[in-house]
């Protein structure tokens, strides 16, 4: 047989496909053996701290921290709630000697608040032990077109959503940093990545946290500290069915693009994703999609993300065009719609 005319036939180039997918292998390897541990990790004597605690996500996330051996702290306004969740989560514990700990405590309150959780949290760090993780679910949400949403609702939705992470956050910080060691997370929302109908006064609050949460990681990463900004979807939660009262139709076609999800769900995916150390936590492709498509400076989780990113990126700008075009769309369907009906009455 004439031996091959073409180098490209010659043995050592069909090695070239193994080698150019080697490193991609050992990246998705590497990310399923994170994946996998963080799955099995035991969470035994470890101390979570969860602003909002009393319901909603917050309260999912103890639920699934709890049943995983954790030792909790709840901090919410609401006495009532508290102890309705603290009962609740003794009867989840995996194990008699678990504690949770709840903590009545208003974190927009300046100075007389930041006293208040300064106290709080060293009582919680005696029945817990130091605090491992931080995370900030504590928030609401008004849903009006810019010219009826009143300015104390634009101070409100900062104070809720932003100044109450900043506070619970300085108040641990120097803990973690003395130990070399924590995590703490800021809850966002798919809102806190793009602007939306209905929520003038709710995006900038959530755009708020990723500024946080970006400056701070890179203040702390080399302390030992993990931070990660989570952008939950539509969450079925107490605070979710309120803001339905007064959201704008067009704000309710848009989001119900993304579904409704359970609290449980989220909760899992978010501690899922803490516990992996990953940056940022999406659930469901529309968060995944929303996340790539905004992730410019963002801090990677991996190298995996990085180069799902840089391929998917241009296709995905595209992509975001089109449902943005769609969403003005559905804006200018609806002003129509209520231009006929004025017309007609």
């Amino acid at each position: 047989m004439a031996p091959p005319s073409s180098l490209l036939s010659t043995p050592w180039q069909y090695y070239v496909p193994l080698l150019l997918a080697s490193p991609v292998a050992l990246l998705v390897v590497s990310k399923l053996w994170r994946r996998y541990q963080a799955r099995n990790a035991c969470l035994r004597h470890r101390h979570f701290v969860i602003t909002g605690g009393s319901s909603g996500i917050g309260r999912a996330l103890a639920r699934a921290a709890v049943r995983r051996g954790a030792n909790v702290t709840l901090i919410a306004r609401n006495l009532d709630r508290l102890e309705e969740a603290k009962i609740e989560l003794l009867e989840e514990a995996s194990s008699p000697e678990q504690a949770v700990h709840t903590l009545s405590a208003d974190l927009t309150s300046g100075d007389t608040g930041e006293a208040v959780l300064a106290r709080g949290l060293e009582e919680a760090e005696q029945v817990c032990g130091p605090v491992d993780y931080l995370v900030n679910c504590a928030g609401s949400a008004i849903s009006l077109r810019f010219d009826e949403t009143p300015l104390v609702e634009f101070r409100r939705m900062m104070e809720v959503n932003y100044l109450s992470a900043v506070h619970a956050t300085m108040a641990v910080l120097p803990g973690m940093k003395q130990r070399g060691s924590g995590s703490i997370t800021f809850v966002s929302s798919i809102a806190g990545l793009m602007g939306l109908y209905g929520y003038t006064a709710y995006c900038p609050s959530k755009f708020a946290l990723v500024g946080l949460a970006q400056s701070l990681r890179m203040e702390v990463k080399h302390r030992g500290i993990h931070v990660m900004v989570a952008f939950p979807p539509d969450t079925d939660t107490p605070g979710f069915a309120e803001e339905e009262r007064t959201k704008p139709t067009e704000t309710k076609l848009i989001s119900a693009m993304g579904g409704l999800w359970s609290a449980d769900m989220v909760a899992t995916s978010l501690l899922q994703d803490i516990l992996e150390g990953n940056t940022t936590s999406a659930l469901g492709l529309d968060g995944q999609v929303t996340v790539t498509m905004c992730a410019g400076m963002m801090p990677p989780s991996s190298l995996l993300e990085v180069a799902g990113q840089a391929f998917t990126m241009g296709v995905l700008r595209i992509v975001g065009c089109l449902y943005l075009a769609h969403f003005y769309r559905l804006v200018a369907r609806c002003a129509a719609n209520r231009e006929d009906s004025k017309k007609g009455s």
